[in-house]
Order: C-alpha cells, then structure tokens, then sequence
C-alpha cells in the first residue's frame, strides 16, 4: 500500500503526529532520511484557538514531497467539520483524526480515545468530517478504551462504513497509555475485518520488529513514533531491510552531523532564533547518543539560548570527534 486516495507515497513507512516533536522541521528531516508520510502534529479543533501561534505553526506545510496531513482532534462533530474544511482550504491534502491520543488534558474534553468509549459519537464526527471535505480523511485509534473493552473491530467497521480511507491501529488501550507490551492481536483482527489499508503502530523500533509486526498483522503500512526521535534514519534502515533483508549501518559521526546541523538550522529558522534553539534542545540529544563525550557536549548545549551558539557548540563538539575517523566537520553545508 503505497497511496492515500489520489496520492503515491515513497513507500509505506509513516511518521507518527507526536505531539511536540513532529513539527515542519523534523517532517522535513523525517521525510529527507526515507519516511513515505510526515503527519503534523495533532490540531485542536476549536476555532478560539486556531490562531495561537503555537497552534497555528501546527498548520504551516512542511517543505516535503509527500502529501500534506493535518491532524485534528475534538469531540463536536460540527466545529470538527469546521476544522477539517478550514485545513483543506489552507491546502492540506489529507485530514488525520485522532482517536488515540491518551494524553489527559485531551481526555478531558472527551476527545481522543475518550471517543471509544461512544461509537454512535465516533460515527457522527466520521460522516460529518468525510462530507465536509474534498480531499481522503483518515483515522487514527487505539485497540480499545481498555484491554477488557478491546472494540478496535467495532470502530474499523464504523470508519469503513463512514468513508474513511486508512485506519492507523496503535496496538494499546487509552488505559495502557504507553505502558507494558504492544498487542497486535488487535490489530491482525481489524486487518481481516475490513478492506481499507491499516496501518499498524507502537514500539516499532528497529528494522527487524518492523518487519515482525508486519508479518504478524497483515498490516499495510507501519508508523513509527518514539522509534524516530533522534533517529530519523529509521526509516531508511527499515525501508533497506523490508526490501532485501540487509541492514544500512548506523549512520557515521560524519552523517549525524550532517543531520544535526541541518535541524538545527530549520528550527532556527522556522521558530524564529531564540525560541528554536529552545526546541531543538529535545532533538540533538539523540543526533549524538553514544558518540565520545556527548554527555558533556549536551550540558554544555541544553545551557546554550541563543542559536548562534548552539551552532557553534556542535561544530565544535563535531570538530574534535571527527579526525578520529579521518574526517572535519568544517565547510559541511546543511
């Protein structure tokens, strides 16, 4: 399953809308090292907040060549409807809706996978979302409200019914949260239920738990979360694997520097210079894990507020670590 409605995708490997994470600039990452679909973050649908400038960055389109999804999250049919044709209209190509997310504050609003708990409600915003737009509407959910309430089945039957093109199944209740092992149980029991591609999802961490969970679901596709943050080159790894069984390396030192120095770049561009190296503070741990003296170098970084200093601080971490391999970090482009 390489296509959403209209769209040709590179290949059937998903980046998850994390919350936080999964801005316009690690999209582009994402996308540059292999991912088939960035979805952006998660956008609530009340119109009072559309125009926060937090919330409002959730809409800019990343520069990628893959199609463009919003994600969107809420419990009114109607301001839902609302939200989804505002978004196309900004030129999304595709709508996300979250059914999944188990973060308490979108409990509280009886949104996210608050929504298992009512299938009559799942139903309405679904038919009201798919007649309100042009454009392919897909859905994201857990397995269930809680492992003794496992209806997965039951609101795949629902979404296929209601138009929805591609359903995305993490393999955990709300109550698990992220806690405790993945079931993909679930998720092989909606493959074989309903005929629209499912995409299968949670702890998908290396190329050969991907290629496991694909086999055991039936699945169409994966998306990958966690899995990604600090290693976007997942995807190329997974992608290299599922196609001929061997494994892409780990990138170098001279790669994750390549990479580093072009998210950096991006976030201090996107958010503006202060507030992007506030963010990237969360991204580069993972671009020098286990490198010599990353520990320090992090320290050093996370005290850095000012862009200009965070680079100056990863060329110089770079710089000392690369001639141990022959190699220099200077003049390297983004």
């Amino acid at each position: 399953m390489h296509r959403i409605g209209p769209y040709t995708l590179r290949n059937n490997l998903f980046l998850a809308p994390m919350v936080g994470v999964c801005d316009a600039p690690f999209r582009e990452i994402c996308s540059q090292q292999g991912a088939g679909i960035t979805v952006a973050e998660m956008l609530p649908s009340s119109k009072q907040l559309w125009e926060k400038e937090r919330l409002r960055l959730r809409q800019v389109k990343a520069n990628v060549s893959s199609p463009q999804v919003i994600q969107i999250a809420g419990s009114d049919p109607g301001i839902m409807a609302q939200c989804a044709r505002h978004n196309a209209e900004l030129g999304a190509d595709a709508i996300d809706i979250n059914m999944g997310c188990p973060a308490k504050k979108v409990m509280k609003k009886a949104a996210g996978s608050a929504l298992l708990r009512d299938t009559d409600l799942v139903e309405r915003i679904l038919r009201a979302i798919v007649g309100a737009v042009d454009i392919p509407v897909t859905l994201k959910i857990r397995t269930g409200w809680c492992p003794e309430s496992r209806n997965g089945v039951e609101v795949a039957k629902i979404a296929e019914d209601c138009g929805i093109q591609l359903l995305t199944v993490h393999g955990r209740t709300r109550e698990c949260r992220f806690k405790g092992a993945v079931e993909y149980d679930t998720i092989a029991a909606i493959k074989q239920a309903v005929g629209i591609p499912i995409v299968a999802n949670g702890d998908i961490d290396s190329p050969e738990r991907a290629q496991q969970v694909l086999h055991h679901t039936g699945a169409d596709a994966l998306m990958i979360g966690r899995g990604a943050q600090g290693s976007p080159w997942i995807f190329r790894q997974i992608e290299q694997f599922l196609e001929d069984g061997t494994h892409l390396p780990d990138p170098s030192a001279q790669a994750r520097y390549e990479v580093a120095i072009s998210h950096l770049r991006k976030l201090h561009l996107f958010y503006g210079e202060h507030r992007g190296a506030l963010y990237a503070r969360k991204h580069v741990n993972g671009y020098v894990d286990g490198l010599e003296g990353s520990r320090e170098f992090m320290q050093a970084f996370n005290a850095a507020v000012e862009a200009q200093e965070q680079l100056n601080l990863v060329d110089a971490y770079f710089e000392r670590i690369l001639p141990s391999v022959g190699m220099s970090a200077r003049g390297i482009a983004a």
